[in-house]
């Protein structure tokens, strides 16, 4: 951590608020945190502050900051080779994409690179359009899957709501027992009556379906695992309908849940998987599709309409090489596991017994949820939905804790009525006690909310 510098902070803010456009925000309110560095699960700014990252920053630094091996991999590559187009055959490419392959299920043959998320999800449904000869794509409400025209399409949540220029997107309700659209009120129930549902819209929207594209495990909406048999029941309407089944993994994928990907925590194989962030922790931007034989086979003799400049860059595939590399050589999964089934889940759980605040907790591995509420009973949400949580404090529940956290040190990802607590795969056991302490403290200056 570097001296303090607030005459620095100032100048890089002020440039920052002059030049820089920035997303999802309405440009005059803006305060963003400036931040002077970052190194394994911490950043700081130029007033000395050093906070411990649980926001996982948009849920990818998986290695946490300055992984030394993928630094070292970047500068490297870009020694000795800074850049290539895509229609060459290069090492650091096919080594990338066999080392994917590696991790994923028997059924997947080759990777397609994109330039990070939201085109791999458009790839993906491109592909199993083209495949199957169909249009529609049915996804939840509870969902995000990118901002490029056919992914916000696709999304469920409130930010498709202006950008909606796509047809052919149906979306369905997934499972989610806590606020169950189906009066379920056990896991079992909300699985059979969840699947009811799809199959009936599968029914009512005829056979002009081409895929059914999920977050394996839900993100930004929510972090909502499935239940038991869930995934299971889609993959066989998808076979008997001929569907083209996508998991969307851009979050929760490499580590996340700690699995390599997150369709590994249950028994199903997907046709189709978009990847992203994780793969590499965010140091370069870098996504891609992961294909199945049948779907690989369907472009052996047809040409894929589709590319980019920057697909398979060299740089990011070998920022790609080492973070799977130091996954495997470090144990990160087993890590992740382990994190989240003996320290983190159960720490989350016991702090939600004492502050009535909060209604739910839900994850796994190093993806977990804090639902808060203003009565346990009701379950009214602390922050409607649509509406953003206050980062500056204001008068909400979410938004206050996470300044409260902030205050103390420590960052989360606060989102809608939540505070996903989403750590480094390769946090330890100590980090996850002190941010436990702060969030038992910032709680309770939140718990006035609930009644």
């Amino acid at each position: 951590m570097s001296a303090a510098n607030p005459e620095e902070g100032k100048r890089v803010y002020d440039l920052d608020r002059k030049y820089v456009f920035h997303s999802w925000s309405a440009q005059a309110t803006l305060n963003p945190m400036v931040i002077a560095g970052a190194e394994g699960n911490y950043v700081w700014d130029y007033d000395g502050n050093r906070f411990l990252d649980f926001s996982g920053q948009l849920v990818y630094t998986n290695m946490g900051h300055q992984h030394p091996k993928i630094v070292a991999a970047i500068q490297k590559q870009a020694g000795r080779m800074a850049t290539i187009a895509p229609q060459h055959a290069i090492d650091v490419r096919g080594e990338a994409a066999k080392k994917i392959i590696d991790v994923s299920a028997d059924n997947f043959s080759q990777v397609f690179f994109t330039n990070g998320g939201a085109d791999a999800v458009e790839n993906a449904i491109r592909m199993a359009r083209l495949h199957t000869g169909r249009r529609k794509v049915l996804t939840y409400y509870r969902s995000y899957h990118g901002n490029t025209t056919t992914a916000i399409a696709a999304t469920g949540d409130q930010r498709r709501w202006p950008n909606e220029y796509t047809a052919d997107h149906v979306h369905f309700f997934g499972p989610f027992l806590y606020r169950s659209p189906f009066h379920a009120t056990t896991e079992q129930e909300e699985c059979e009556r969840a699947l009811e549902h799809l199959e009936q819209v599968i029914m009512f929207e005829g056979p002009t379906i081409a895929a059914i594209m999920m977050e394996t495990v839900v993100g930004t909406a929510g972090i909502i695992p499935p239940p038991p048999g869930y995934l299971e029941g889609v993959r066989a309407l998808c076979d008997k309908h001929g569907i083209i089944m996508i998991c969307d993994e851009v979050m929760a994928g490499f580590g996340r849940t700690g699995k390599w990907f997150a369709y590994q925590n249950y028994n199903f194989a997907p046709d189709l998987v978009t990847f992203a962030k994780g793969v590499n922790s965010g140091y370069i931007p870098v996504g891609g599709v992961i294909i199945s034989e049948k779907i690989v086979a369907t472009f052996q003799d047809r040409v894929f309409p589709g590319g980019l400049t920057y697909s398979g860059h060299p740089v990011a595939m070998a920022s790609i090489c080492a973070a799977i590399d130091a996954m495997h050589e470090e144990g990160t999964m087993e890590n992740a596991t382990n994190i989240g089934a003996n320290h983190l889940g159960p720490a989350l759980r016991e702090l939600a017994t004492r502050h009535p605040i909060v209604g739910d907790v839900r994850g796994l591995g190093v993806f977990w949820a804090l639902e808060l509420v203003t009565n346990r009973e009701t379950r009214e949400p602390a922050v409607p939905y649509g509406a953003a949580p206050s980062y500056s404090g204001g008068d909400n529940a979410v938004g206050k804790a996470a300044a409260e956290c902030k205050k103390r040190g420590l960052l989360v990802f606060a989102t809608g009525n939540r505070l996903h607590i989403v750590p480094p795969c390769n946090v330890g056991e100590t980090e996850v006690k002190d941010a436990i302490t702060i969030l038992d403290e910032a709680l309770a200056v939140v718990d006035s909310y609930a009644v």
